[in-house]
């Protein structure tokens, strides 16, 4: 028996053009995995433009970092402190210091404690990590000068103001020469008291004359010389590229031996600080105290970064009263964590007074801030 012929043009069912269409789906799933996974790599690697603002540490300025005294102060008298008052810090991360990924930025976005800001907000594009570390410190530096001229102002005691280099501008004749935290003692044999004597000094020399600075580095004195060109600014005025202001000094050494640390937002508490450790009465009670604040030399108290993320840093670390600047009332409108007094304060004096309240255990000013008494 035979099997019939099939007929013309009906060729008999195979699976073959089926199976192509499974391979060919497949290997569009398999490609569009790969690609998915390839994607997400280069998520997880590629840096995002932002920046991650999280709690920091805190740091006792009436303690001990260490086994180190925070605030050292010498050769007068000084009185025992006790409790806390803790300056509060953020932690970065992100350019221009590191890199983040598109996951770490997401995954911050979803905190409560933590922000994400873009880059350009707190940095220029042209800026370094290295050059983000050196501005930090010097502000840092400076706001314990003006820390001291603040406390001396609140105990009535003399303050020593000596003109200091705050700032070298990069590819100026004083880059590599002169280094921000100098002192200038004099220009060319001729005495430096005041900041804008410098100016005068270098003004009263045509464009291309030698200035011998006399400085004071790492507490050695020695002579710089800086050849002058024409101003960017205007080309008939000489120009070094330098910054001065004045650095604040007692008449007995303050030091301040925390390191690694920068920014100027620790300046209203090392002012309590000083305060505290060179009056008998206690500012704290004993208690734990956090804040933050910058300070200038009359004690007036200004504006800091992260505010959100130093209230939490000072309540995980124990805080029961916390000192703010006033113009943080709104920003960290509900922000407070349970457990934590903020007050807000626009000067040394308002601090002292909300310490004192809160040790006899009378009201407290609160947000939306009042005055005072």
């Amino acid at each position: 028996m035979t099997t019939p012929a099939a007929e013309p043009g009906s060729a008999e069912p195979t699976s073959a053009p089926t199976s192509r269409r499974l391979s060919i789906r497949g290997r569009n799933a398999l490609i569009a995995s790969g690609a998915a996974v390839a994607l997400a790599v280069i998520a997880a690697v590629l840096p995002v433009p932002f920046l991650i603002v999280s709690p920091g540490p805190t740091f006792n300025t009436i303690g001990e970092v260490n086994d180190v005294p925070l605030v050292q102060i010498t050769e007068t008298q000084t009185y025992p402190t006790d409790g806390h008052l803790d300056m509060t810090t953020v932690r970065e991360a992100g350019e221009p210091r590191s890199r983040i990924t598109v996951f770490q930025a997401l995954a911050a976005w979803a905190s409560t404690s933590r922000a994400v800001l873009p880059r350009e907000l707190l940095y220029p594009d042209d800026i370094t990590g290295e050059e983000v570390t050196q501005r930090n410190a010097a502000l840092f530096s400076t706001s314990q000068s003006y820390a001291i001229a603040a406390a001396m102002g609140v105990l009535d005691r003399p303050v020593i103001a000596t003109p200091v280099i705050t700032a070298v501008v990069a590819g100026s004749p004083a880059e590599g020469k002169l280094s921000p935290g100098e002192q200038i003692t004099a220009i060319n044999g001729q005495s430096v008291t005041e900041p804008s004597e410098v100016s005068e000094l270098v003004r009263a020399q045509p464009i291309g004359a030698t200035l011998a600075f006399a400085v004071v580095r790492e507490g050695e004195p020695l002579t710089v010389d800086v050849v002058s060109v024409a101003s960017p600014d205007d080309a008939q005025q000489p120009y070094v590229g330098i910054g001065v202001g004045l650095l604040y000094s007692a008449e007995f050494p303050i030091e301040f031996t925390l390191q690694d640390v920068g920014g100027p937002s620790a300046g209203l508490m090392f002012t309590l600080a000083i305060v505290d450790i060179l009056t008998p009465e206690s500012l704290t009670g004993g208690d734990f105290v956090a804040g933050t604040g910058t300070i200038d030399p009359a004690g007036q108290v200004g504006p800091i970064g992260g505010i959100r993320q130093k209230l939490a840093g000072a309540r995980d670390a124990g805080a029961e009263l916390f000192l703010m600047p006033i113009q943080h009332c709104e920003e960290s409108a509900g922000a407070v964590p349970d457990g934590l007094t903020v007050v807000p304060v626009e000067s040394v004096d308002d601090a002292l007074v909300a310490l004192e309240a809160w040790q006899a255990g009378t009201p407290t000013v609160s947000c939306p801030a009042t005055e005072l008494s």
